[in-house]
């Protein structure tokens, strides 16, 4: 008599057992000690690990990821706050200038000091310092034709940019600091309040202070209070 040939041996899909376990999650209640008999890859080593020792170094990592993350959140509005104090100090001091040329001479102050820039530029248009008993005191200065150019070059069409500033650009956008010898950066935003009202100009002799990528979020909220403040002292009896 001939015994039966024995059928071969079949396996279960481990999608199939995935999928299981997913629409029975309760699946391991009360059977406990087959969690602490099921093995899989140790994540950081060779080798295999129980799941529970899994399920824990799994926890751990996320709860340091979590912490990593809301250390993050906290330092961008550690910054944020730091920003803000530095920003309101400076507009307060602006607007106390009695005239112009005090309104530059905050300007490159508070920039100087709060926002470590190195020298500061206020190209304005002669009309508004025709009116003015003396000549504009640095760090105005009257806009002519070829700062005029050079400046609409560096802006190429953009209300404000970051961008590179060469030492022959520096001695001619802002003569009253001294140049470095080699290229520095500057930030550069145009005032307009209904009419031009000349560029803002804010250098670094580091080439990388303002890189090209940077937000010109700032240095346009700048020259917004800046240009408003022009135009009030102008035809203020004290400008």
């Amino acid at each position: 008599m001939t015994r039966a040939a024995p059928e071969p041996r079949k396996t279960l899909d481990p999608d199939r057992v995935a999928q299981w376990l997913a629409r029975h999650p309760d699946f391991f209640v009360g059977r406990e000690g087959l969690l602490q008999q099921l093995k899989v890859p140790h994540p950081e080593a060779r080798g295999a690990t129980s799941l529970l020792e899994r399920l824990v170094h799994d926890l751990r990592t996320r709860a340091e990821q979590a912490e990593w993350r809301l250390e993050q959140l906290l330092e961008s509005a550690r910054h944020n706050e730091a920003q803000y104090r530095r920003t309101r100090e400076l507009v307060l001091a602006l607007l106390e200038a009695e005239n112009n040329d005090a309104l530059g001479q905050a300007l490159a102050t508070q920039l100087s000091e709060r926002f470590h820039t190195s020298a500061v530029a206020l190209w304005c248009p002669a009309s508004l310092t025709d009116a003015e008993p003396q000549p504009p005191q640095p760090p105005r200065h009257v806009l002519d034709d070829h700062a005029g150019q050079r400046l609409a070059a560096l802006l190429d069409g953009r209300a404000s940019r970051c961008t590179r500033l060469t030492p022959t650009d520096w001695k001619r956008l802002l003569p009253h600091a001294q140049a470095p010898r080699k290229a520095g950066s500057c930030a550069l935003a145009r005032l307009t309040l209904g009419e031009p009202l000349g560029y803002l100009v804010l250098a670094s002799p580091d080439p990388d202070h303002f890189r090209a990528s940077m937000d010109t979020l700032f240095t346009e909220y700048v020259g917004d209070v800046v240009a408003r403040l022009l135009m009030r002292l102008a035809h203020s009896p004290h400008g």
